[in-house]
């Protein structure tokens, strides 16, 4: 934490669509993809409200990999890193274009959806898999999965 700031990001979510993946003429590569998150609410009327925000996340290095292999649209994610804008000009319009985005550092696959109504080899939770620049605890992985479980298996 430098100079007293601080600039991290936590989502779990969904992928809106497969990972998109450019290669560059230096040999580096980059992964887009965006995730929604969701939440809901009861308003004055008493009426549920379902709010889901788009969140467009950048991966780079080792995480390009998994990304592009093991990612789909529909997977849930969990996703740690840190929010970057930037802006360029838009070659017809010469317009300032700007974008808000979330670069990650870490990344735990959360299970993957079933294949189908009658599928029953999701019936219990996938062993969350864990990626990024640096390992996450133990203690991190088992909240996930115990968020992936199902609400029937709530005490309360």
């Amino acid at each position: 934490m430098a100079n007293g700031s601080l600039n991290k990001v936590q989502l779990i979510g969904n992928l809106g669509t497969d990972p998109e993946v450019k290669h560059f003429d230096n040999g580096g590569s980059l992964a887009r993809f965006p995730i929604a998150t969701s939440e809901s609410y009861t308003n004055k009327a008493n009426e549920k409200v379902e709010l889901t925000e788009w969140h467009t996340i950048i991966a780079r290095g080792g995480l390009v990999d998994v990304v592009s292999k093991y990612l789909k649209k529909g997977d849930k994610v969990y996703i740690e890193g840190r929010i970057r804008s930037r802006s360029w000009q838009d070659p017809a319009s010469k317009e300032t274009r700007y974008a808000t985005e979330i670069v990650t550092d870490n990344l735990i696959m959360l299970g993957s959806r079933a294949a189908g109504p009658n599928d029953q080899s999701n019936s219990t939770p996938a062993k969350p898999q864990s990626y990024g620049e640096s390992n996450l605890s133990s203690a991190t992985l088992n909240i996930a999965a115990e968020q992936s479980q199902d609400e029937d298996d709530l005490p309360f």
